[in-house]
């Protein structure tokens, strides 16, 4: 068993995963890899040293393998993060049954099924799970309904599981990102008239980068950070909670 920490991250090759991954592994933690891209998995283990697992978490059972996995290799887990996540910008009348289905289960699905593996993995030794919300989820967004629906349920699970798992010295934090520059959002940001608009409703003015939310999980995760469990911490540039200033 190795004295390193051991963290199992989800969604490991999206753009805030990577850069996750890619801290995590310079302040010396043990890796597993998990998404559903085995040619991305295998670069990013490359360059991390850690060990990549395929899988599709909409599936039942895959992400306890995973967690599985990881504790076979390893001995023990001290942290997941749950990075999955997708994309619908629809009106409710737009959005098919399709549509609403694979948005609840790529985010919430996926959430739900990381913090159940995580907690019996980290039963009796106490761990941090971090998973991924939305500015979206706390302030009305027009066309947001289907993923607010399914990153406000991310919120609600946090604070449930954080209050079940307490005594187990098991911490369960979120983060809400406004909108960051990934490849899930590329063409929000590759439009002028989008990005601007955006740019508008940030009242930093700028949008996100993967660091910027990347940098707040790692923290989450540390063990210094064991008084903290139960919040959601939004990583917006001010979006959910302050209006921009008008005028000059």
């Amino acid at each position: 068993m190795t004295s390193s920490p051991c963290f199992v991250i989800l969604g490991a090759t999206g753009g805030i995963g990577s850069d996750l991954c890619r801290r995590l592994a310079a302040s010396g933690a043990c890796l597993i890899l998990g998404g559903r891209d085995e040619g991305k998995l295998s670069t990013l283990a490359e360059v991390t040293g850690g060990h990549a697992y395929v899988l599709d978490a909409t599936v039942p059972g895959a992400v306890d393998g995973c967690f599985h996995y990881a504790l076979e290799l390893h001995g023990r887990i001290d942290g997941a993060v749950n990075c999955i996540g997708s994309l619908l910008l629809k009106s409710a009348h737009l959005t098919s049954d399709t549509e609403w289905d694979a948005t609840i289960a790529t985010n919430l699905t996926t959430a739900f099924a990381i913090v159940r593996a995580g907690a019996k993995a980290m039963m009796t030794t106490g761990g941090s799970i971090v998973l991924v919300s939305s500015a979206a989820a706390r302030v009305g967004l027009a066309n947001h309904e289907a993923i607010a629906a399914a990153k406000a349920g991310i919120i609600g699970l946090t604070l449930a599981a954080a209050a079940s798992y307490a005594t187990r010295g098991i911490r369960v934090n979120c983060v809400a990102p406004g909108l960051v520059r990934t490849p899930l959002t590329a063409r929000l940001t590759a439009s002028e008239a989008m990005f601007k608009a955006s740019l508008a409703m940030h009242p930093l003015g700028r949008v996100g980068e993967p660091g910027d939310v990347a940098s707040a999980i790692a923290w989450l995760l540390d063990s210094q950070q064991a008084w903290i469990t139960g919040q959601v911490i939004g990583i917006d540039g001010g979006l959910a909670t302050l209006r921009p200033r008008g005028g000059p």
